[in-house]
């Protein structure tokens, strides 16, 4: 007894000792701080992030040292909001509308009320997009239950919160097939599958464990054993009898670029390429013998697939019609007509 006793003691000692070593700094103003986070930004050589709106600021934020939310702001501690992205391109905002509507319907379903009307919501992401002077990238915007305390109701919230951050980002058209697996991480129920919430904790494990088996990404099945969707993006198949198929909605996101997706694809129908473009509920079995495999997602647009689970998918090569299709989600991005491209007036709002 003694002698675990003494164990006991000496432990407690080296444990002490190792915190008695360790210094904590104490920020004396907020000056001294801002200078830190400073250093620390002065190391990037570019910086990723030129631009950030904030409604608790009140404002566009150009220095990333204080691009920051309360750290009692419920999306931070309860997981309490909902985001949205849209792509910058050659100085358009594409399919902005989309991305916002989508934005509100998940706020809706969130029970989070915008502290703006629609209208200013838009207005304020042209203008910081413009501001940013960022030509090319990703325009991403959240809406939290707000900052107040650390409780689970928002009740105490005075205000929901509105944040936006434009991303400097060189992405290009996906040409390189990628491997999948079938991800063992359940899966989000649909009334948070279908919330763009910012909830990724599924979707993150779904990636890391795609990651560690040497694949891209995952694809989920629903407990029905149909195919839902990927970690961030839709999947789509071309079948043997060339026939686009997305899977239902109904459990899953209604990706943007998947709904976009499927009104440009007819164009290929018209043209004998495809048999016809559908949306319906697939099997696992069925899947794997499609002969064409893709994710479907903002960036991407389509990126293929070509082995799943160690099974190619058709002949294992990145296929003609899933390119075709590509590029036709490329071109309405980089030179579409109608409302799709949102012209960024960067001119007038100069800084």
């Amino acid at each position: 007894m003694e002698h675990q006793k003494s164990d006991e003691i000496a432990a407690f000692e080296a444990e002490k000792a190792v915190y008695s070593d360790f210094k904590v700094h104490v920020f004396s103003s907020s000056s001294e701080l801002l200078e830190r986070l400073h250093e620390k930004w002065s190391l990037v050589k570019k910086q990723p992030y030129p631009a950030m709106y904030s409604s608790v600021y009140g404002g566009i934020i150009l220095d990333p040292a204080i691009m920051v939310i309360p750290i009692d702001d419920h999306m931070v501690h309860r997981g309490h909001g909902v985001f949205d992205t849209s792509i910058i391109y050659d100085g358009y905002l594409y399919e902005l509308d989309v991305h916002l509507d989508r934005f509100l319907r998940s706020a809706s379903k969130a029970k989070i009320s915008s502290p703006f009307p629609r209208s200013t919501l838009r207005s304020i992401l042209i203008q910081m997009t413009a501001v940013s002077k960022c030509k090319k990238g990703t325009l991403r915007f959240w809406l939290s239950a707000g900052p107040g305390n650390f409780l689970l109701s928002p009740a105490g919230c005075p205000t929901s919160a509105f944040y936006a951050v434009v991303i400097d980002d060189d992405f290009s058209q996906c040409k390189e097939g990628v491997k999948v697996i079938t991800s063992t991480i359940p899966m989000k129920s649909p009334l948070f599958a279908t919330t763009k919430n910012v909830n990724y904790l599924p979707n993150v494990l779904s990636v890391m464990e795609a990651e560690e088996k040497g694949a891209f990404a995952s694809i989920w099945v629903d407990n029905e054993g149909y195919i839902a969707e990927g970690p961030n993006v839709n999947v789509a198949f071309i079948t043997q009898d060339k026939e686009l198929i997305l899977p239902s909605f109904d459990k899953i996101l209604s990706g943007c670029t998947a709904l976009r997706l499927l009104q440009v694809a007819p164009k290929l129908v018209e043209q004998g390429q495809l048999k016809r473009v559908k949306i319906a509920d697939l099997t696992v079995q069925e899947a794997k013998r499609a002969a064409e495999m893709m994710y479907v997602g903002s960036t991407l647009p389509l990126l293929p697939i070509v082995m799943w689970d160690e099974q190619s998918i058709g002949d294992g090569k990145v296929g003609e019609l899933t390119m075709a299709l590509s590029d036709l989600l490329w071109e309405d991005m980089v030179a579409g007509d109608g409302m799709q491209r949102v012209p960024v007036p960067y001119e007038k709002l100069a800084t």
